[in-house]
């Protein structure tokens, strides 16, 4: 299928729907894209085309995306049969004894799964770079980050493997890999998506699992296949009072939006993302709603010890898991230098310093509504990425710590303040810098729209505003395979 890039994964579905073209010839169209895209940036862990075939063997159902060939993130997400990672040496030769439950509702949705796309180990940085399966290179830039710790799913996407993929995000690894790519990309609020089904949330609640897409409507759509409570949900984001794909038909009000510059740890956007923020907030302008430079006042200190105390725990935990179900002590060899250092830290975290971690997130959480109800605000816009896609190397967790920890801390500083409040926000991509010599067509620097908690209504309804206002889907990177 010489078109296949021309769609999105909505406009696939109608092709098998209305039988212009079989499921199977789009997977071998997806199948033909990835290997190539893996030649050149490196973005699928495995490829496991005997499962798909599987499951088109049996019946796809109606579902809304009958038959579209679809990836899952190598992190948390299990599809039964395949190999499951988690990015790390330690868990390599893993395969996933079961469906997670949110695969399970994409295979309801009738997708197809054929790969699974790289991320760093446990997702704990914010490029896609590991020991065992090596750099994933950014499309635009093949000398620099996809992002992540989605990376491996966003430079699929743009490189035109798949319309859509499945990321996760713990601490803008959503956002920043759509950022990075000239993607779009929702997280969702706490509550909103399934993790399961052994457990409910991911690092207390930090951590949800969504999608990076080209179009506005695949992110709609898939959100609206897949989001509501699951078996054990201890709380549940309230339901939208209609579909989410429906918010895009017409233009959201008049909005009030803060442009929230200055991230609670000080960092400041360069010139590049500040061009971006600039022309964003003239767009808004000139779409009708009022942009007012404002910002909730923040311990930016307290949230990143805090996060750092959470996220270790969680680490050392998970490699405990492992080392059970090896029979042995998980080696330090096995992990990444950065990770090993984070699991030793995480087992001797007193337990008071975890509740004041979980106080300073609840915090955070009050101190941004309070912020939006006295400004009288809807939501807020900041950039993704505060300077563009790093150079590869400068935020693995092989580099220097000290040297690796502040450029991670300056790159996406407002990105994790979402995960720890609980709220939704997206990336859109409508800014890109002028060329350079790695990067010809330039670099993508995503702008970044938060909102209340279980907004993602309003937020999709003004995705589908900015999308149709300055369309980006045309926008193809050097490294193109579509």
């Amino acid at each position: 299928m010489d078109n296949f890039a021309d769609y999105d994964a909505i406009g696939l579905a109608a092709l098998v729907r209305t039988k212009k073209v079989k499921p199977s010839e789009l997977l071998d169209a997806a199948l033909a894209r990835a290997e190539g895209a893996q030649e050149q940036i490196n973005c699928f862990s495995a490829l496991f085309p005997e499962l798909a075939h599987d499951q088109l063997a049996a019946p796809l159902g109606d579902g809304p995306f009958a038959g579209v060939p679809f990836a899952t993130k190598d992190l948390a997400i299990d599809v039964k049969g395949a190999p499951i990672t988690q990015g790390s040496v330690a868990w390599k030769g893993n395969i996933a004894a079961e469906d997670s439950t949110l695969t399970s509702r994409y295979r309801k949705a009738g997708l197809v799964f054929f790969g699974a796309t790289t991320s760093p180990e446990f997702g704990l940085t914010t490029t896609t770079e590991s020991t065992l399966h090596g750099q994933t290179r950014n499309p635009w830039d093949t000398t620099r980050t996809s992002g992540g710790s989605s990376g491996g799913a966003a430079a699929c996407v743009a490189a035109g493997v798949l319309p859509a993929a499945q990321a996760s995000d713990g601490g803008g690894s959503i956002r920043i890999p759509a950022a990075c790519c000239g993607l779009f990309g929702m997280k969702p609020s706490r509550g909103r998506m399934p993790m399961g089904p052994g457990r409910t949330e991911g690092w207390n609640g930090l951590s949800t699992v969504h999608a990076v897409s080209r179009s506005v409507r695949d992110n709609a759509a898939l959100m609206d296949a897949t989001h509501g409570p699951e078996t054990g949900s201890r709380y549940h984001a309230p339901p939208p009072v209609r579909p989410y794909l429906d918010e895009l038909g017409q233009d959201p009000r008049r909005l009030k939006i803060a442009l929230w510059r200055t991230a609670p740890n000080g960092t400041q956007p360069d010139a590049d993302a500040e061009a971006g923020l600039k022309a964003t907030a003239q767009l808004l302008e000139e779409l009708g709603h009022t942009v007012v430079e404002a910002a909730p006042v923040m311990d930016g200190e307290a949230l990143g010890k805090a996060a750092l105390f959470a996220i270790s725990a969680n680490i050392a935990a998970m490699v405990d898991d492992r080392s059970a179900a090896l029979g042995r002590a998980v080696r330090e060899d096995e992990l990444e230098p950065i990770t090993f250092q984070m699991a030793s830290l995480g087992r001797t975290v007193p337990m008071v310093e975890l509740a004041k971690a979980n106080n300073a997130f609840q915090t955070a959480a009050i101190v941004y509504e309070r912020f939006l109800d006295a400004g009288g605000f809807d939501m807020t816009l900041s950039a993704t990425i505060s300077r563009p896609p790093e150079k590869l190397g400068v935020l693995a967790l092989t580099a220097d710590p000290d040297t690796m920890g502040a450029a991670v801390a300056s790159f996406s500083p407002h990105c994790p303040v979402f995960n720890q409040m609980g709220a939704p926000a997206m990336s859109v991509p409508l800014h890109w810098t002028p060329p350079t010599p790695t990067a010809p067509l330039g670099l993508p620097v995503g702008m970044m729209f938060g909102g209340r908690y279980g907004s993602e209504s309003l937020l999709f309804s003004l995705a589908g505003q900015l999308e149709r206002a300055r369309p980006w889907t045309h926008r193809r990177p050097p490294v193109w395979v579509g």
